[in-house]
């Protein structure tokens, strides 16, 4: 356990390197957070104007249920992809010894906004059909789909770059991200470390200074402390996902350019990318 967190900060730290040289990176994570909230809300406050939650409560309207879940998986994997395809696009331009600007992302991700959306269907598609299987399973069922679910992330771990490197489209990218993974690590592999890692566990000890402090500042009755205690918190909290998501996607663009080109950009060592994985 300690030795695969001393290696998740020896990625952050490397990651955080490239960050460092280009911190405009972080504003595609910004966007996408801020896009997804405009989303959730545009979905939701209709459906709850509607009754549609207490509809779905009571058993009723199932089919409409899962057809605007399903509109909702397209459009919140669209904002999602579009955003990764923005920001990796630009953190291969430094690893190829570029000096990435944030209307490279955007332009990077615009033009293959297509293949984005197709790709969006298909992992909408996909997410749906587990989602249904999930919702019809009992305990064991359920940690099937987990599983299956899991398999389908390591395999279309890599869709993203293939996406917006190679001229290929959606399914072709599944197909190659699959592959480029199986070629360099093998047939059975796991991930062996981990940036969300880290920053899972520093979220941990912000909630167990952060949570303390309020219910203290509830106990004496004090608004203004308990609303600063608040904010405060949310905001580190907010903070470190937005750095752990850009983090995460600039060590990708890492792993890519890595299988693809053989070379790990200056900021990376060999070593390090090679232990993205392991056998299982």
């Amino acid at each position: 356990m300690f030795a695969k967190i001393k290696n998740s900060w020896n990625l952050i730290k490397a990651s955080a390197a490239v960050l460092s040289a280009d911190k405009e990176l972080i504003i595609f994570p910004l966007l996408s957070s801020i896009a997804l909230l405009i989303v959730t809300v545009s979905f939701a406050v209709p459906m709850f104007t509607a009754g549609f939650f207490d509809q779905m409560l009571g058993g009723k309207s199932e089919i409409f249920h899962y057809v605007v879940l399903f509109f909702f998986y397209i459009v919140q994997y669209t904002v999602i992809i579009f955003a990764n395809s923005a920001l990796i696009g630009a953190a291969l331009i430094r690893l190829r010894g570029g000096d990435p600007t944030v209307g490279d992302g955007f332009r990077i991700a615009f033009g293959h906004f297509g293949k984005i959306l197709g790709y969006a269907l298909i992992a909408a598609t996909v997410g749906l059909i587990l989602r249904w299987i999930a919702d019809r399973s009992k305990t064991l069922g359920r940690f099937v789909v987990s599983l299956v679910g899991l398999a389908w992330s390591l395999a279309t771990y890599l869709v993203v770059p293939v996406l917006v490197v190679e001229e290929v489209g959606p399914l072709e990218s599944v197909k190659r991200s699959a592959a480029y993974l199986k070629k360099t690590w093998g047939e059975q592999i796991v991930g062996n470390f981990s940036i969300g890692l880290v920053f899972g566990l520093l979220s941990f000890l912000v909630l167990v200074v952060g949570v303390p402090l309020f219910i203290w500042a509830a106990s004496a009755e004090s608004v203004a402390a308990m609303v600063t205690i608040g904010v405060v918190v949310i905001l580190i909290l907010m903070l470190l996902s937005l750095i752990s998501n850009t983090l995460e996607g600039i060590y990708l663009a890492a792993v890519y350019h890595y299988i693809a080109q053989g070379q790990t950009g200056g900021f990376f060592s060999k070593e390090l990318i090679e232990g993205a994985f392991r056998a299982k």
